[in-house]
């Protein structure tokens, strides 16, 4: 199994999104501060994850949420239909 995660730091407002196969792991990584990125933006908190067949499935789902470039589509996508 694969995932695709967003994590938010409420106070910036600033989303990260990524894919992983193990997600507790990764987690755990951004958690403590071996994540360049979510270390910088400390976006730590998840809010969403979709789970899919394989690593390439979770990383074509990651690449289309990040060509959105856009907070709505992030907002919407978390809240559901």
């Amino acid at each position: 199994m694969a995932w695709v995660y967003i994590l938010h730091n409420p106070k910036t407002n600033r989303y990260y999104i990524g894919s992983t196969i193990n997600l507790k792991r990764r987690l755990k990584q951004h958690k403590s501060g071996n994540t360049r990125t979510t270390r910088v933006l400390q976006t730590n908190e998840l809010i969403y994850k979709e789970e899919y067949k394989n690593i390439q499935e979770a990383r074509l789902r990651e690449k289309q949420i990040k060509s959105f470039k856009s907070k709505i589509y992030i907002e919407k996508l978390i809240l559901g239909p």
